[in-house]
């Protein structure tokens, strides 16, 4: 019942007995359970480690267990100090995705960089995503921060992906949380699941990005108009950054038939990133750019959040929220 906050099924069971029978020894603990000395030994260690067992001080030498209201509130702390340590490491990787993205932002095809391959124009975009397809051989992986998929884009798609599984491709896509409440594309990704590909949902995603056997990626140029042109690159650096990129936001993201648990404050992951964007001064079409939601759906969503800090402003929404902890990891 404990492993979702870290603590092992064994490990669990010489808790609880412990608890049960506080007098209980090694010995006893084994026999109770019908386990060898040795594995009880290694609980206690473990147990130990995660701080539920203190000293006694009625009995020298030996161990007890703290209290379930103790040991529950060790346990939290720990798993809210794992999930903070992973957020900043998802920052961190998307901070070095943006100084990336900002690096080739401004490329053009005289500029001479090796690994980099710049695209002008939808068309030249597609015919080159086309090619990169036929050549795949081991891996896609995909960020598709637009929200909801128009269904004629679904119809499309199906063919590719179905060529793809059937040669054995894997195939990793991260969509917004958004997508969830659009039903075509929810049936398009249970469908996608059903023929071996997998899929994933994250509040918000750095940039729209495509890489393929881990060694070319394409990128937009310009977040606000994808169309209007992309580069391809191939630096063993680069992609190594990028490769690191997604497997930290996939490691975060939360598959599409789970949904993910409001923070101790009341806030889901989507309520989360809308409230840092607010605080950043961002507009309602901007946060809704950014989530893949409608700006109506934006605006109410920091309507309730200013509602729920007592805010009369965004700046004030953020001063708050900051004072209060909401937007600490």
């Amino acid at each position: 019942m404990l492993t979702a906050l870290g603590l092992d099924n064994l490990s669990e069971q010489v808790y609880r007995t412990m608890l049960a029978h506080p007098q209980d020894g090694v010995a006893a603990l084994g026999a109770r359970l019908a386990l060898p000395e040795a594995q009880v030994r290694q609980s206690l260690d473990t147990l130990s480690a995660l701080a539920l067992l203190h000293p006694s001080a009625d009995r020298e030498g030996e161990l007890r267990a703290v209290s379930p209201e103790v040991g529950m509130e060790i346990l939290m702390a720990r798993q809210q100090a794992e999930l903070a340590a992973q957020q900043l490491r998802i920052e961190a990787s998307r901070a070095a995705a943006a100084q990336l993205i900002a690096e080739y932002a401004d490329l053009r095809p005289a500029a001479g960089h090796p690994g980099v391959e710049q695209l002008v124009g939808l068309d030249r975009i597609r015919d080159r995503l086309a090619a990169l397809t036929r050549q795949v051989r081991e891996e896609v992986m995909t960020f598709a921060p637009d929200g909801g998929q128009k269904p004629e884009n679904i119809e499309a798609a199906k063919p590719l992906d179905l060529d793809l599984l059937g040669r054995g491709v894997r195939m990793r896509t991260v969509y917004l949380d958004s997508v969830r409440n659009s039903p075509h594309t929810v049936e398009y990704v249970n469908w996608l699941a059903a023929q071996g590909g997998r899929v994933r949902t994250a509040p918000a995603l750095p940039t729209r990005m495509i890489v393929v056997d881990r060694a070319t990626a394409v990128i937009p140029i310009r977040s606000d108009d994808t169309a209007a042109g992309a580069v391809v690159l191939t630096g063993q650096g680069t992609l190594t950054a990028l490769c690191a990129l997604f497997e930290t936001v996939w490691e975060s993201a939360q598959p599409l038939g789970s949904t993910a648990r409001p923070d101790i404050h009341g806030l889901t992951p989507q309520e989360r990133v809308a409230l840092t964007l607010l605080g950043e001064g961002h507009t309602d079409d901007a946060i809704a750019k950014r989530l893949g939601v409608s700006p109506r759906t934006a605006r109410r969503m920091a309507g309730d959040l200013m509602e729920r800090l007592d805010a009369r402003s965004r700046f004030q929404a953020g001063v708050r929220a900051a004072h209060a902890g909401w937007l600490t990891p």
